[in-house]
């Protein structure tokens, strides 16, 4: 049984777990939906009420039976590596191998239609609030009135992109930012717009969630840090315990969200509460991993390669 891997070329997060699964002896066949038609080939046969799929490169014949799992990382759209890309060639092109492998009994991390469900984060935000766990109120609008009267009543608050980073043009995202009361939010009537109230924190959290492991980090935040992604605190991700209560709102989010892997981010603020900020669903781990010491790989590999879930 093969595990098959949807990821660019130069993913560096993929090659540790290809690593991890060479390690384990586990058949593997990674390759780069953008690379059909070309690189890779697609085979279905329907004949006398029997399907026969088969994907193919230079190296390697995989039958659609013998899938064990599909790991969805960081695909190009399908086609786009093409002699004559086109709009109509993607859809074509992810149709066929999608709609293969969805003919298959494999598992899926992540599965392509929870997995765009789960990348919406009004959706994160009402799942993660009906479970109860601690969400900082938030506004998503195109009115400057109201963007006015909700920064006026929480004063601190930050904006954030309500999809994240783009895929393509424009190759820009907006990163969380501070918003002053003052400010002028005229601009909020050109596209939607995420208001937050700002989570004073003493530290980022990351969760990484594979299966039934839950694997999580800490990093101190630096004096009034609003992203901990971008900027040097002058602290490294460390190891931390997850508190019982966190475990089993991931557990329950996951399940209601269909998700076999999430990469939750939290705030923790003074109090040691631990604030839901958002569940990316391919979220990277692997800078997680070298700097804390997770065995993330190792877990991402041991579901993928699991023969008797």
């Amino acid at each position: 049984m093969t595990v098959l891997i949807l990821t660019c070329k130069e993913d560096v997060t993929a090659d540790m777990v290809v690593a991890e699964l060479h390690a384990r002896s586990v058949p593997l066949l990674r390759f780069d939906p953008g690379d059909i038609p070309g690189e890779v080939g697609l085979n279905a046969e329907y004949a006398r009420g029997n399907f026969r799929g088969y994907i193919s490169t230079d190296s390697r014949l995989v039958a659609v039976d013998s899938v064990r799992s599909v790991w969805i990382r960081r695909p190009s759209m399908p086609a786009s590596h093409a002699a004559d890309p086109s709009d109509w060639l993607s859809l074509e092109s992810e149709h066929a191998l999608y709609g293969m492998l969805e003919c298959s009994a494999a598992r899926w991390m992540n599965h392509p239609s929870m997995a765009a469900r789960a990348r919406y984060k009004p959706w994160q935000l009402v799942i993660a609030h009906r479970n109860g766990f601690p969400v900082p109120a938030t506004v998503i609008t195109t009115r400057p009135n109201v963007a006015q009267h909700f920064v006026s009543q929480y004063r601190q608050v930050v904006a954030k992109s309500v999809s994240g980073k783009p895929p393509g043009d424009p190759p820009m995202e907006l990163r969380t930012t501070i918003v002053p009361p003052d400010a002028d939010f005229e601009s909020v009537a050109a596209g939607p717009t995420m208001l937050q109230r700002y989570i004073a924190k003493r530290a980022d959290i990351r969760l990484t969630s594979i299966g039934d492991d839950h694997l999580a980090a800490r990093k101190v935040a630096g004096p009034e840090q609003v992203d901990g992604r971008f900027g040097d605190t002058g602290h490294c991700w460390e190891p931390v315990d997850v508190p019982a209560r966190v475990l089993r709102f991931v557990e329950t989010y996951k399940k209601v969200a269909e998700l076999s892997y999430g990469a939750f981010d939290f705030a923790e603020d003074d109090q040691g509460t631990w604030w839901f900020l958002e569940c990316n669903q391919g979220g990277q781990f692997g800078f997680i991993e070298l700097e804390a010491g997770l065995p993330i790989a190792a877990s991402v590999a041991s579901w993928l390669g699991a023969t008797n879930p």
